[in-house]
């Protein structure tokens, strides 16, 4: 039996071209996986009914929220819960792996030129 071939998350978050902009790799039940490339400030936002997980596959990354900041690491990760507002913050280029579920929009309850649409996210847009 031929086994499926795997993907790296890493390699694929590398080849992207544009920051902040994270295209879907996956889905898992009611959630997508993502990777983007990322690099500077994202911007505050909040997601009201969805948790969003950060899992750091290169670089560092800080995520502030108004109770304070976590630094991340390659091989950390971080759950913002629900309505929390935060801010991701990478000095340097990083690359990270998102999950959350598919109603989550991108910048939560605020446009700016960073948000994208899903169709954007599946590569589609």
């Amino acid at each position: 039996m031929d086994m499926p071939v795997g993907t790296s998350p890493k390699k694929i978050a590398a080849a992207l071209t544009e920051y902040w902009s994270p295209r879907v790799v996956g889905e898992i039940d009611g959630s997508y996986v993502k990777v983007a490339k990322v690099l500077g400030t994202f911007g505050w936002h909040s997601h009201d009914d969805e948790d969003e997980l950060f899992l750091i596959l290169a670089g560092q990354l800080r995520i502030e929220m108004e109770v304070g900041a976590v630094e991340l690491a390659e091989g950390e990760m971080f759950v913002v819960p629900k309505s929390v507002r935060h801010n991701p913050v990478a000095a340097t280029e990083c690359l990270l792996m998102l999950i959350e579920r598919k109603s989550t929009l991108h910048t939560g309850n605020v446009v700016t030129e960073r948000t994208r649409s899903l169709a954007e996210q599946l590569g589609n847009g």
